[in-house]
């Protein structure tokens, strides 16, 4: 069944138009998850046992989305979350999502694990820009990149904490996509029945982390991450950004209380996709204790399973300040390009503002907990 980006009504026509445009290896490490992926499962199904609860005779002829994140201004509370090796999933790679966030009106996260280079990703759209840090060894290369990241403007900096070792990804160990570009028969096979992604990607050239062109292989980048990174490190990338500084991967409120205490600017509540620790809470379950442990200190965001409008509604009157979105994305540019990005971000506005106003909710200020039935 042939469909165009327009044939597409939700994330899930996007995912389906990615699979059939997509190598399977490639659509295999975007879509899956650590071990039996129960984990990259629960975070979407978990938003199921929160009913909402709306409210009626509520004036919703128009309705507010706009929030203030990180320092900056975005025009409604999702944003794109970093993700590493953009350019797999189309040619135009991080530039295109650039556009498109920008062109939604939303903040674009940058990974250090980019395809193309933190500066010419600022350099693709005026819009707001986190650059996420990898902790490497190498305390040079972490300075250096952070130094990178203030020269390009961007708004905020953050610390990934949850992916300094890798998760048994067994979809991947299967297709051989783990030990790039070692390939199977079988994975050459499937690139060979997507000639035009394999097209595309030849005019552009070899995929490269392209942060660490200056430094040899990106399997010498990846062996350098820092397994010993510990909260005085936090503090001392604080300090050497001395800006908005979020910490992507924290899951217990006690990690969270930490994390205020030693001065980041937010906590983005996170299990990196269920891509690590296969067994792990979803975010949506522990994101309220979080934001009743820290919420009137730093800002709480939710990062994971986020498929549709309502979900963000649901974070939303949990406490979350915004939700940050990556698979949705990367399938919608999978499925199209910048316009596939652009889609999938217009998709979850205009659910996100449809499902406020049958809740009966005119500003995302007044979401609380009073929406939400939580089931026994």
């Amino acid at each position: 069944m042939r469909t165009t980006l327009q044939d597409c009504y939700n994330i899930l026509d996007l995912r389906a138009r990615a699979k059939r445009r997509l190598p399977s290896l490639v659509f295999d490490f975007l879509d899956g998850g650590a071990e039996t992926e129960s984990t990259a499962r629960r975070n979407t199904s978990a938003f199921d046992a929160m009913p909402l609860v709306p409210r009626c005779l509520v004036n919703v002829e128009s309705v507010k989305t706009a929030a203030r994140v990180l320092g900056q201004d975005i025009e409604w509370p999702v944003f794109c979350s970093p993700t590493g090796a953009t350019r797999l999933f189309h040619p135009d790679g991080e530039l295109a999502v650039a556009r498109a966030a920008a062109n939604a009106g939303t903040l674009y996260g940058v990974a250090t694990g980019s395809t193309h280079t933190l500066e010419d990703i600022a350099a693709a759209s005026g819009g707001p820009k986190m650059f996420l840090l990898y902790p490497y060894k190498n305390r040079e290369i972490t300075a250096e990149l952070i130094e990178r990241a203030k020269r390009a403007g961007y708004a905020a900096l953050g610390l990934m904490v949850d992916a300094c070792l890798m998760g048994k990804r067994e979809r991947d160990l299967r297709s051989g996509f783990s030990r790039w570009p070692k390939l199977s028969a079988r994975s050459l096979a499937s690139i060979a029945r997507r000639p035009v992604w394999a097209l595309g990607q030849a005019r552009k050239g070899p995929i490269t982390l392209a942060n660490f062109a200056s430094r040899g292989s990106a399997a010498g980048a990846i062996s350098q991450l820092d397994t010993s990174l510990n909260w005085t490190d936090v503090r001392e990338f604080i300090d050497l950004w001395r800006g908005p500084f979020a910490l992507k991967g924290v899951m217990s409120v006690d990690d969270a209380r930490r994390a205020a205490d030693v001065g980041v600017t937010a906590v983005i509540v996170s299990n990196h996709g269920g891509r690590q620790l296969d067994g792990a809470a979803a975010p949506i379950e522990v994101l309220a204790d979080i934001v009743d442990a820290v919420g009137d200190r730093i800002e709480v965001i939710l990062d994971g399973g986020v498929r549709r409008g309502v979900h963000v509604l649901k974070a939303l009157a949990c406490g979350a300040k915004a939700c940050s979105i990556g698979r949705a994305y990367l399938y919608g540019l999978s499925a199209g390009g910048e316009a596939g990005a652009a889609k999938a971000l217009d998709l979850l506005r205009t659910e996100l503002v449809l499902a406020m106003k049958l809740a009966g909710c005119a500003d995302i200020r007044e979401l609380d907990r009073s929406f939400i039935r939580r089931l026994p």
